[in-house]
């Protein structure tokens, strides 16, 4: 029977993984059990079955990100890239050719005293150039405004007139009056442009004296023009091609509506007439008191000198 302090046959040997293997293997041995008694047999040492640790790595997080690849270019690629170069280049030593050309034509214009005039206006559409704020004189600026309303108001004129004709040519009145009223406005928009705005408008920018005469003369015929529409004289096609007065009498008996058209076309060629008649005064007071008439005259014998020399 075994004793009370005898080894237990089933507990196994502990062994710390943390200590030298030299020395668990140094260990007097382990019991064993046979036929009832129990010996105690020598255990060689243990060999170090341990891996060698593999050498330290640098810890890079960017997972080479930063790294540089370089990719071979084919050579193909390469001359079609320095031909695109070389044409980007050929153009754009054209373009500063052609700036420096357009530059010398406008310095070229200004000392010759030749202005440059852009299209500004209408704003939606440009047509032609207008800009009373920042070339003609600021004492000037309120007449020139009128003067432009004059034009504007002909060309309101001209459209209702069109209008009026074509209703009353819906009417019965024949196609002919219609025809005249679409001349009426095809060429009297442009010619008033023309002929009297323009003047008028390069008379206050550069205050030259012969440009006033041009005006006086064309705008009394723009004046003129206006009476015959305003009264409408039965002398082409019995004056029904005008929106006047007494084309306004003839129609409204047997058409009312047409004229009504006529009343008021009569009504704006009256309001034309009377605000460019004012607008001819203020010109006319201003050409008298700036000296600009004597400055005219005196020209003007220069002019004819010249000729007839």
């Amino acid at each position: 029977m075994a004793g009370r302090y005898d080894p237990n046959p089933f507990d196994e040997d502990e062994v710390n993984p943390f200590s030298d293997p030299g020395v668990r293997g140094k260990s007097s041995g382990q019991s064993k059990y046979s036929g009832g008694a129990f010996y105690t047999s020598s255990v060689p040492p243990a060999t170090n079955s341990r891996l060698s640790p593999l050498p330290p790595e640098p810890a890079d997080f960017n997972y080479n990100h930063g790294a540089t690849v370089d990719i071979p270019i084919d050579s193909n690629n390469s001359r079609d890239l320095r031909k695109k170069e070389k044409e980007l280049q050929a153009k754009e030593a054209e373009l500063k050719r052609r700036e420096q050309e357009v530059k010398r034509r406008e310095d070229a214009a200004a000392r010759a005293g030749i202005v440059l005039e852009e299209k500004n206006w209408p704003p939606f559409f440009p047509i032609i150039h207008h800009d009373i704020a920042n070339e003609i004189p600021i004492h000037l600026q309120r007449l020139q405004y009128v003067a432009f309303s004059t034009f504007l108001g002909l060309v309101v004129c001209l459209f209702w007139n069109v209008i009026a004709v074509t209703s009353a040519w819906i009417k019965g009145e024949g196609v002919r009056i219609w025809f005249l009223a679409i001349i009426y406005f095809i060429s009297g928009v442009p010619g008033a442009y023309v002929l009297w705005y323009r003047p008028l408008y390069r008379t206050f920018r550069t205050e030259s004296a012969l440009k006033f005469g041009w005006f006086f003369l064309f705008y009394l015929i723009h004046i003129c023009f206006c009476v015959v529409a305003a009264v409408a004289p039965p002398i082409f096609f019995r004056g029904k091609s005008f929106t006047g007065i007494l084309s306004a009498i003839d129609v409204i008996g047997d058409k009312a509506l047409v004229g009504i058209f006529y009343f008021i076309g009569f009504g704006f060629f009256c309001l034309e007439v009377v605000v460019s008649i004012w607008v001819l005064q203020q010109v006319y007071m201003y050409f008298r008191g700036s000296g600009k008439a004597a400055e005219m005259k005196r020209e003007a014998a220069r002019g004819a000198l010249r000729a007839a020399i």
